[in-house]
């Protein structure tokens, strides 16, 4: 008779699996932990991409909520469309095509913030290891997007205006890409603007070569000076590829967490379906309450307002940025926004210095995350939106301070 070994017990504690590759692989945004870092309410924090929260209309939005919850409850609180609430989509639809580019409630996706949108996409249009072009820098969370779909981030050569259109074509003819990712007005982090000239140049490759564009524009509305600059999604050839992306975060509050996108059909659809798979629909509650803000509200003359503060903040920034960084320096002069850009001569690293200039209750974010290629360790942003004038001034003077004596520490 064989006696049969009993098998050995399982350990009284198991590990569980491990998390995904993905997740694994892909980092957490710099700009959430430097926030982290520096939440002590002594720190002036030039880090942040917040927008300034004293000019909230928050009457204005809280009697909207009041009105929507008195005058229709269920349909507030029901589940909604994934597409999103018909009355907010066309108030959308006739805002975008007062703009220059016409627009129907059946060409708009409604999402829970433009962050979601680009997560959308990257679900309809990337397979892992398909090439996504994106500008240098380029805007964080999008390459935290891009990296999680498996996706292999190129940066197109560019300058201080935006996008090289050949350097784009030569790209596109070398690599293969499936997309090509730009905020080309008051883009983050750089703040600058991309000419009429090169969106047409931009718009025209895409048709030529076969492209898709996603075209983010969060800042768009916040200009300061100049004439605006018409989307790339009403060049010729863009029509049938590109993606438009907007927000209210940065012209009404970002806790609505209220974006859209206008995108051609069989993609907008497909996006609905992973917006089904994501959270059925955005909040309905939110959504008629930013439709009925709209109809209730001159949202135009709210963002004028926001943008003439804004404005003055800036130019105290740019007014203190020659006595706070080191002779050598240079930065971006936006025509609107919330962000500039500003590189330090040599041998200064933003990432290495970082941890000095905190202790002067001050702080930046590193240019060094935002490069989707080899990082230029001597540039850092800075928002200039969040603080008051003077504000901007002490601050500049901490980050002098921190700068000098960072460089001396490590001399």
């Amino acid at each position: 008779m064989t006696v049969t070994e009993p098998a050995p017990a399982p350990p009284a504690h198991s590990p569980v699996p491990p998390l995904a590759a993905r997740v694994r692989s892909v980092g957490g945004s710099p700009v959430r932990d430097i926030l982290a870092v520096t939440a002590r309410p002594e720190v002036i924090n030039f880090a942040g991409g917040l927008p300034a929260p004293e000019l909230f209309d928050a009457e204005g939005i809280a009697a909207t909520y009041r009105a929507v919850l008195a005058e229709e409850p269920a349909r507030a609180l029901q589940y909604s469309t994934t597409e999103g609430e018909p009355v907010l989509r066309a108030a959308l639809a006739d805002r975008t095509t007062a703009r220059g580019l016409p627009t129907g409630p059946d060409d708009l996706l409604v999402t829970t913030g433009s962050q979601q949108a680009l997560s959308l996409l990257t679900t309809a249009l990337l397979e892992p290891g398909d090439t996504v072009l994106v500008e240098n820098p380029c805007y964080l969370a999008a390459l935290q997007a891009f990296g999680f779909a498996g996706a292999r981030v190129v940066a197109v050569p560019g300058d201080e205006h935006g996008v090289d259109p050949e350097a784009l074509e030569d790209l596109v003819v070398r690599e293969r890409p499936k997309l090509l990712y730009t905020v080309p007005t008051f883009q983050n982090p750089t703040g600058r603007t991309l000419p009429a000239e090169r969106r047409a140049a931009v718009a025209a490759v895409a048709a030529r070569r076969g492209l898709w564009i996603v075209e983010d524009d969060p800042y768009g509305e916040l200009r300061y000076e100049g004439a605006r600059v018409p989307w790339i999604a009403s060049h010729p050839g863009a029509e049938d590829r590109t993606v438009l992306l907007g927000s209210f975060s940065k012209v009404m509050a970002p806790g609505l967490r209220l974006g859209w996108l206008r995108a051609p059909g069989e993609l907008r659809r497909a996006c609905a379906v992973a917006k089904q798979a994501a959270d059925l629909h955005t909040p309905t509650v939110n959504q008629l309450a930013a439709a009925r803000y709209l109809a209730d509200h001159d949202l135009d003359a709210h963002v004028t307002r926001v943008a003439g503060v804004y404005r003055e903040r800036r130019d105290a920034m740019l007014a203190g940025l020659p006595g706070a960084l080191p002779e050598g320096s240079d930065w971006t002069r936006p025509e609107g926004g919330m962000f500039l850009w500003a590189r330090l001569p040599e041998p200064y690293d933003t990432t290495a210095l970082l941890p000095q200039v905190v202790r002067y209750d001050v702080a930046y974010v590193p240019g060094a995350p935002f490069h989707a290629g080899t990082p230029d360790r001597r540039t850092l942003r800075l928002c200039f939106v969040t603080q008051t004038p003077e504000e901007i001034e002490e601050g500049l003077r901490r980050l002098g301070k921190g700068l000098r004596a960072g460089m001396t520490a490590g001399s």
